[in-house]
């Protein structure tokens, strides 16, 4: 579910949140829109190969109330940025301990705390506006980064507290 927040200033790139929940176990994710406005996206307003905030204004930042394993990767319950390298193929998406940070002017490779690729597609479906979404089904979702033709998704799955070493 995405929803836009309401008494924000006025912002080119509106602030948005998706949410979803698993048994206890809450995700929440709070990132900027950046609009098409006939631009040339990928490869273009966002290089390929260079770290992305993953919106615009500031960075995308991940919330997480239990342990989730992000494509097969533990991420504990905590609050994270979430940052990109676009590439045309496959992207890097990098998890940062890093809060509050405006744009990745400020990135700190050494605040990773989790590295993983997923595969880039491109879609018959055009998004204006760049969205961030939760697909869950039961215990597995699909955390889908989108904009333009391109689409990426994460592969999640929610652990039972006492499944987790």
């Amino acid at each position: 579910m995405a929803i836009s927040a309401l008494g924000q200033e006025h912002r080119a790139s509106p602030l948005s949140i998706t949410t979803s929940r698993y048994k206890s176990t809450y995700v929440k994710i709070v990132y900027s829109q950046p609009q098409k406005n006939g631009r040339v996206v990928f490869g273009g307003l966002v290089p390929y190969g260079q770290v992305w905030r993953t919106g615009a204004n500031e960075a995308t930042e991940i919330t997480l109330t239990g342990d989730v394993l992000l494509s097969g990767q533990l991420l504990r319950a905590g609050t994270y940025s979430i940052f990109t390298i676009p590439n045309e193929r496959q992207w890097t998406i990098i998890i940062n301990a890093d809060l509050g940070l405006w744009g990745s002017y400020n990135y700190n490779p050494k605040r990773d705390v989790l590295r993983l690729e997923v595969p880039s597609m491109t879609t018959q479906d055009v998004a204006e506006a760049f969205t961030i979404g939760i697909d869950a089904r039961n215990n597995k979702a699909g955390i889908y980064l989108h904009w333009d033709k391109t689409k990426v998704v994460i592969p999640v799955e929610y652990k039972e507290p006492d499944a987790i070493p």
